[in-house]
């Protein structure tokens, strides 16, 4: 069976980044960063990925931090199977109600076990409608562009005060001469 860009784009999403050159490039406006996208194979099923991301600063030495939760799905599971290249693919973005419970859990997959819904908040203003488009002769892979609609920004309590951020996040296969890796941007601003 083909892989379809709900499959593909689950597999460009799992892994561990990092923002080196652009924090090189422009160290006024960004950070060394690491991120954690982690699978939650207790809240996955064939059309829905769940992912916990994470992020820590790579020259602080501090514990991770911004934990959170994307769930990324086919808008309706039948048009998935039914005509993989004409569905809608959707992010759903949770926050955790215990963060603390889980710091580490990009590091270490065991703390993710313990992952369930009952941990996850929705955040208000967090579901991105998720583009793409086949790369190449289409055999190369996809780009996939997520954004909240109509640039809206979500909402979050942080510190006892309401925090809004734009999230989304542009991934593309990039090629080189060791052959093809993901390039993933997110955006949290």
């Amino acid at each position: 069976m083909a892989a379809t860009p709900l499959t593909v784009l689950a597999t460009y999403m799992a892994g561990e980044f990092e923002n080196q050159q652009q924090a090189a490039a422009e160290p006024a406006w960004y950070v060394h960063l690491r991120l954690w996208q982690r699978p939650v194979p207790s809240l996955c099923t064939q059309s829905v990925h769940t992912f916990f991301l994470e992020q820590a600063n790579v020259i602080s030495g501090k514990p991770p931090y911004r934990q959170r939760i994307v769930q990324i799905r086919a808008d309706d599971a039948s048009d998935l199977l039914q005509a993989p290249l004409m569905a809608q693919l959707k992010a759903q973005y949770f926050a955790l109600k215990s963060p603390l419970k889980f710091q580490g859990g990009g590091d270490d997959a065991n703390l993710l076990k313990r992952l369930s819904l009952d941990d996850l908040v929705t955040l208000p203003n967090s579901g991105a409608a998720i583009e793409y488009q086949p790369v190449g002769n289409g055999s190369d892979g996809y780009r996939f562009q997520a954004a909240l609609k109509d640039g809206q920004l979500c909402s979050f309590e942080y510190g006892g005060k309401q925090r809004y951020v734009y999230l989304g996040f542009d991934i593309e296969p990039q090629y080189d001469k060791g052959g093809a890796q993901n390039l993933l941007k997110t955006y949290e601003k």
